[in-house]
C-alpha cells in the first residue's frame, strides 16, 4: 500500500464515529469486544468489523488476556500515541506514531545499534 493510500485509509477510518469511540476507549486500557460493545452501545458485529479495519490500519493491536481461571480472550489496545497530518505541496500525509512498550523500545534501540 502506498503512503497516499495509507493516509487516505487512516483519514477515512478516523471519520467514523465508532472508530473514534473505540480508539478513545482503548487508549487507557485494553478492552474486549464485549466491553467495547457495551461502552460504545453497539452490536458486537459492528465492533468486530471496526476493530478489524483498525488493526489493518495500524490504529489498534490485538492481545490475549488470560483470566485467573485460565480462560483467555482477545482484547484490543490503541496502537498510537498521536497522529501528524501534514499538508504540503498538494499532498496530505498522515504519520502514525505507534506506542512502544519497554521490550519493543529496547529491541528497536538494540537493532539501531547493531545496524550502525
Amino acid at each position: 500500500m502506498s503512503n497516499d493510500e495509507h493516509s487516505d485509509e487512516v483519514l477515512e477510518l478516523l471519520g467514523q464515529q465508532r472508530v473514534r469511540q473505540i480508539l478513545a476507549a482503548t487508549s487507557s486500557e485494553p478492552r474486549s469486544a464485549k466491553e467495547l460493545g457495551e461502552e460504545c452501545d453497539v452490536a458486537l458485529s459492528t465492533i468486530y468489523r471496526r476493530v478489524e479495519d483498525m488493526i489493518e490500519g495500524d490504529l489498534l493491536v490485538e492481545r490475549t488476556r488470560i483470566e485467573s481461571d485460565g480462560s483467555h480472550h482477545s482484547v484490543y489496545e490503541a496502537n498510537i500515541d498521536h497522529l501528524d497530518v501534514d499538508i504540503e505541496d498538494g499532498i496530505i500525509d498522515v504519520h502514525i506514531h505507534v506506542r512502544e512498550d519497554a521490550a519493543q523500545r529496547f529491541s528497536r534501540i538494540w537493532n539501531d545499534i547493531r545496524e550502525s
